[in-house]
C-alpha cells in the first residue's frame, strides 16, 4: 500500500510494478485456465474494486480547486492509467448483469409459444459470454506491465540439432524457418535473411533473420528454446526403416531495439572473410564476400553472407554482434522480471524442450502450458493456427503474472504489512 501525494491511501497497482517476485508455492498452485476463470477470483474482484474506487476519487480530486499544478499533473497521469481499467471493469460488470437478467428470463420461458423467444435469449447470452471473455483478456492485458522490449524488432536464429536425429533435424529446421517467414508475412512484418547455411540433403544447418514490425518481440519471445520433432523420415536411408525418429532444433529470439548502444572496440574483433555457400547464382564461390566476426573477449561469433558486398555483410554482422552483446546485458533484466519469463528456456537441452511436433499423431504439444493443437501442417504454414498458439502462450503468461502478483499481495496483507 502506498500513500498518494494528495493524501489518500491506495493499493499499489500492477501498473506501477516493474517486476514480480515468485511466491514459494507458485510451482504447485492450480493454474487458471483462462482470463474468465481468473476474473471470478475473489482477490481479483477485490483488487479491481479498489482500483475503480481510486479512479473515482482521482477524477473527483481533479475537479477540485485546492490542488496545485504539480498535484494536478500527478493526478492526470494516474487518471490516464486507471481510466481504461475502470472502463473495462465496468463493461464486464454490466455485461454480467445482462447475462443474469437473460438467465432469469430463460427460466420463466417454459411454454411452447415462447420457444422462439427462448432461442433468441440464449443466442444473445452466448454473444454476451463471448464479449465478456474478450473484455477479460483485454482487462488483464491492461493490468500486466508491458515488457521493455515488447515493441522491439528481433534477430531470430534457427539451428539444427547436432546430437539426435541426423538429417531429420536439418529438414525440420528448414520447415521451422519457413514457418516463421510465413508468420512474418501473416503479421505484415518485414523478414530479412542475414545468414543461411543449407544442408547438403536439402535441409538447413543454421539461418538467421532480422524481423521488424509492430510488437514483434512480444509475439515471438516465447518461441526461443528447443523444439522437438517426431516423424517417419520421407527421404534418405532412415526412411527405409519405417520407424519414428526423434530430432531437435533450437530457436533463439533476440530483441533488437532501434537504438542498440553497445560500444565495440575494433581491437576486440577478429574478422574473417570466406566464399558464400548459399544461393546466389554466378556470384557463389567466386568472391570472398561472406563475413564472420568473432568478439574475442566473449567468444561470440556472427556470420553474414547474404549480400554481394563484403562491406554490407560486415555492417550487418556488426549489427548482429551488437544485438547479441546487448542481449547479454538485458537477459539479466528479463530473467528477473515477470514470472511469465519462466516460459523461456535456459540451456536448450532436449530434456528442456518447449514444444513437440508429432507428425504421426498430427499433434503439436506446448509443454509449458500443457496445450495440444492438431493439424501440424496448418501450424507450420505460419498463419492463423500458429497465431492462435502464440496468443494462447501470451494469455497464459499474463494470467500467471496477475496470479502471482495477487498471491504476493495477499501474503503481504496476511503478514500484517
Amino acid at each position: 500500500v502506498g500513500l498518494h501525494s494528495c493524501g489518500f491511501w491506495r493499493s499499489k497497482s500492477l501498473l506501477d510494478t516493474a517486476r514480480f517476485t515468485p511466491s514459494s508455492n507458485s510451482r504447485h498452485r492450480k493454474k487458471h485456465q483462462d482470463s474468465r476463470a481468473l476474473w471470478k477470483h475473489e482477490a481479483v474482484q477485490k483488487y479491481l474494486e479498489t482500483l475503480s474506487k481510486e479512479y473515482q476519487k482521482v477524477s473527483h480530486l481533479l475537479n477540485a480547486d485546492s490542488i496545485n499544478d504539480f498535484e494536478q499533473r500527478t493526478l492526470r497521469r494516474r487518471c490516464a492509467d486507471l481510466s481504461p481499467l475502470a472502463a473495462a471493469f465496468q463493461e464486464i460488470k454490466e455485461a454480467e448483469r445482462e447475462v443474469q437478467e437473460l438467465e432469469a428470463m430463460c427460466r420463466e420461458l417454459d411454454s411452447k409459444d415462447e420457444k422462439q423467444m427462448l432461442e433468441l435469449a440464449l443466442e444473445e447470452k452466448e454473444t454476451l459470454d463471448k464479449n465478456i471473455n474478450v473484455l477479460c483478456r483485454k482487462l488483464f492485458q491492461l493490468l500486466v506491465p508491458k515488457e521493455k522490449y515488447d515493441r522491439s524488432h528481433v534477430i531470430l536464429e534457427v539451428t539444427a540439432g547436432r546430437t539426435t536425429g541426423g538429417d531429420i533435424c536439418q529438414q525440420f529446421t528448414k520447415e521451422m524457418f519457413e514457418m516463421y517467414r510465413n508468420y512474418a508475412d501473416y503479421k505484415r512484418w518485414t523478414f530479412d535473411i542475414v545468414n543461411y547455411m543449407p544442408a547438403e540433403i536439402g535441409g538447413l544447418h543454421h539461418a538467421a533473420a532480422h524481423i521488424s514490425g509492430d510488437d514483434v518481440y512480444r509475439h515471438l519471445k516465447y518461441e526461443g528454446g528447443t523444439h522437438r520433432v517426431q516423424r517417419i523420415p520421407e527421404t534418405g536411408l532412415s526412411s527405409r526403416m519405417q520407424r519414428i525418429h526423434t530430432g531437435t532444433m533450437s530457436v533463439i529470439v533476440l530483441p533488437q531495439p532501434e537504438e542498440v548502444d553497445v560500444k565495440v572496440d575494433p581491437k576486440d574483433l577478429r574478422i574473417d572473410t570466406f566464399r558464400a555457400k548459399g544461393a546466389g547464382g554466378q556470384h557463389v564461390n567466386k568472391t570472398d564476400s561472406a563475413v564472420r566476426i568473432v568478439h574475442l573477449p566473449t567468444g561470440l561469433a556472427v556470420e553474414c553472407q547474404q549480400e554481394r558486398s563484403q562491406q554490407m555483410n560486415k555492417e550487418i554482422a556488426l549489427r548482429m554482434l551488437r544485438a547479441k552483446l546487448y542481449q547479454q546485458i538485458i537477459e539479466k533484466q528479463l530473467s528477473q522480471e515477470q514470472s511469465a519469463r519462466k516460459l523461456q528456456l535456459g540451456t536448450r537441452a532436449q530434456s528442456e524442450r518447449i514444444r513437440t511436433y508429432n507428425f504421426t499423431q498430427d499433434r503439436v504439444t506446448d509443454h509449458r502450458i500443457s496445450y495440444d493443437a492438431r493439424n501440424i501442417k496448418e501450424i507450420l504454414s505460419g498463419k492463423e493456427a500458429l497465431d492462435k498458439l502464440i496468443n494462447r502462450l501470451l494469455e497464459f503468461a499474463e494470467i500467471e503474472a496477475v496470479t502471482e502478483y495477487l498471491e504476493n499481495l495477499q501474503a503481504l496483507e496476511g503478514g500484517g504489512c
